[in-house]
C-alpha cells in the first residue's frame, strides 16, 4: 500500500479517493473504523472514512489511533490524514488533536499542513485561505452550523487547536523548488514548529510539495497535497495506470437523490432539478412532531420510483436552518434529519433502488451507515473533488457521495449521464 489515509468524514474521503485515482492509483474506501476480520482488494491507497470532524476530540482521536494501526498492519508505506479544503474545524480541534496523536503514534515531530487546491478554487497564501476570491471567513463558512469559520488565517486557526507551535511554508519557500522547501522545513523543525501551514496558489505548488514530502512519516490537508503526493508517485513509475470507469459495474434501476446539505452550491443545485425530478422536502420541526411527515415522504417515493430520479431533500437557507434551529436545538435538529435519511436510504434499497446520489458529509455517512456498506471501490468522476463508487462486498450499490460545497449547478443531472 502506497498510501494509507485517514479522512475525517465520508465526502471528504471520496473526494481524495478520486483525487488519488485520477493520477492513476487504485483505491478502496473503507467506511468506518475498519475490524481486522475486514477484506479489502489490495490497492495503492487505501481510504479510512471516518466520521470525526464534529465529534468530540477524544473520540476523534481513539479513531484515528485505530484506523492508523490498522492502516499500518496493512503495509502502508506512509500515511495522509486528510480534512476538508475549508479546514473545518474549532478551537477545540479536530484537526489538531488528531494530527498529534498521530505524530505522535508514528514518533514523527514534525507534520506540513494545507487544505489548498486551486483546481477547486481553494487556495493559500501567507497562510490564509481563500474560497475562490474571498476570504474563509467571508465565503458563507462563517455561518456554518455546526464549525463556523470565522478567521481566514490557517496559522492561527491551528495553533488555537495544538500544543505544538505553528509556522507558515509560504508561497516564496515553494516557489523556491523542493531543496529549499525542505530547508525550510528543517529550519521550523529545528525552530521547534511541529506544524506547518503550507502555501499554495497554483496546483504545481501541492506536486513540489508532494516531492519534498514523500517521504515524511506524516502529511496532512485536503485533497489537493494528496494530488501531489500521487502524482510524484506515478512521475516515479510506482504504480500502473487504471481506468476508474472499469471497476463501476452496471446497475439499472431507479435513481435517488438524497440531500442534506445546506451550503449554497447544493441549495442552487436542487433549485436547478427540483422541476426536472419529482421532489419532496423534509422539514426537521415537522419530523420532531412525529413519524407522519417521514411515513408520507416514504410513501410518495415509492410511487414515484422509476426511469427518472427522485430527489428527497432537507437541505434549506440559512433563515430556515436557523429557525430549526431554534425550536429543536442544533444537535436535536441534526439528528432528527439524520435518523429520517437512514430510514428512507433502507426502505429504499428494500424496494430495489441500486443508484444513490448523496449530499452533504452527515447525510452520506448516514446513508452509507443505513446501506450496510463496508468499502467502496473509487470509480469516475462526476465534478472535480466527486465520483462515483462501487460498493465492495455486500449489496451492489452504486453511490456517488458529495461534499456540501461540490459539483456545479447541474451536478444531480450529470451524476446519472456518467453512468450512461
Amino acid at each position: 500500500m502506497l498510501i494509507g489515509c485517514i479522512a475525517d468524514d465520508l465526502t471528504g474521503a471520496t473526494d481524495l479517493g478520486v483525487t488519488l485515482a485520477r493520477e492513476g492509483l487504485s483505491v478502496t474506501q473503507v467506511n468506518g473504523v475498519p475490524d481486522d476480520a475486514l477484506e479489502i482488494p489490495a490497492a495503492d491507497a487505501v481510504v479510512v472514512a471516518l466520521k470525526s470532524r464534529t465529534n468530540p476530540a477524544e473520540e476523534a482521536v481513539a479513531w484515528s489511533r485505530a484506523a492508523l494501526h490498522w492502516l499500518q498492519a496493512r503495509g502502508a508505506e506512509r500515511v495522509y490524514f486528510k480534512y476538508c479544503s475549508t479546514f473545518d474545524s474549532t478551537s477545540r480541534g479536530n484537526i489538531g488533536p488528531v494530527t498529534e496523536a498521530l505524530l505522535d503514534a508514528l514518533g514523527a515531530d514534525f507534520a506540513p499542513a494545507t487544505p489548498a487546491y486551486p483546481r477547486n478554487a481553494r487556495t493559500v497564501y501567507l497562510g490564509h485561505l481563500f474560497v475562490g476570491d474571498r476570504l474563509l471567513s467571508e465565503s458563507g463558512m462563517q455561518n456554518h452550523p455546526l464549525t463556523p469559520m470565522t478567521d481566514a488565517n490557517l496559522v492561527r486557526v491551528l495553533g488555537a487547536q495544538t500544543r505544538g507551535s505553528v509556522g507558515l511554508l509560504s508561497s516564496a519557500d515553494i516557489e523556491a523548488g523542493v531543496d529549499a522547501l525542505r530547508k525550510r522545513a528543517a529550519e521550523l523543525r529545528a525552530a521547534g514548529r511541529r506544524h506547518a501551514i503550507v502555501d499554495a496558489t497554483r496546483d504545481e505548488h501541492l506536486v513540489i510539495a508532494g516531492e519534498a514530502f514523500l517521504d515524511a512519516a506524516l502529511t496532512t490537508g485536503g485533497a489537493g497535497l494528496g494530488m501531489g503526493l500521487a502524482r510524484v508517485l506515478a512521475q516515479q513509475g510506482r504504480l500502473a495506470r487504471r481506468d476508474p470507469q472499469s471497476l463501476l459495474p452496471k446497475r439499472d434501476g431507479p435513481g435517488v437523490v438524497l440531500s442534506g446539505s445546506c451550503s449554497q452550491a447544493t441549495l442552487g443545485q436542487i433549485e436547478a432539478v427540483r422541476r426536472r425530478y419529482p421532489s419532496f422536502q423534509l422539514d426537521p420541526v415537522t419530523l420532531a412532531e412525529g413519524s407522519a411527515h417521514l411515513d408520507a415522504a416514504l410513501a410518495w417515493a415509492r410511487k414515484q420510483l422509476g426511469a427518472t430520479p427522485i430527489l428527497i431533500y432537507a437541505s434549506a437557507p440559512p433563515e430556515s436552518v436557523s429557525k430549526a434551529r431554534d425550536a429543536l436545538g442544533q444537535q436535536r435538529a441534526a439528528e432528527l434529519v439524520e435518523d429520517a435519511f437512514r430510514r428512507i436510504a433502507t426502505e429504499l434499497a428494500a424496494a430495489g433502488v441500486r443508484r444513490f446520489v448523496v449530499a452533504g458529509g452527515e447525510t452520506s455517512g448516514a446513508v452509507v451507515e443505513a446501506l450496510g456498506v463496508r468499502a467502496l471501490a473509487i470509480g469516475p468522476e462526476i465534478a472535480p473533488g466527486v465520483p462515483w463508487t462501487a460498493a465492495v462486498g455486500g449489496e451492489p450499490f452504486l453511490l456517488a457521495l458529495k461534499s456540501g460545497n461540490f459539483g456545479g449547478p447541474d451536478f444531480f443531472t450529470r451524476a446519472f449521464e456518467v453512468l450512461g
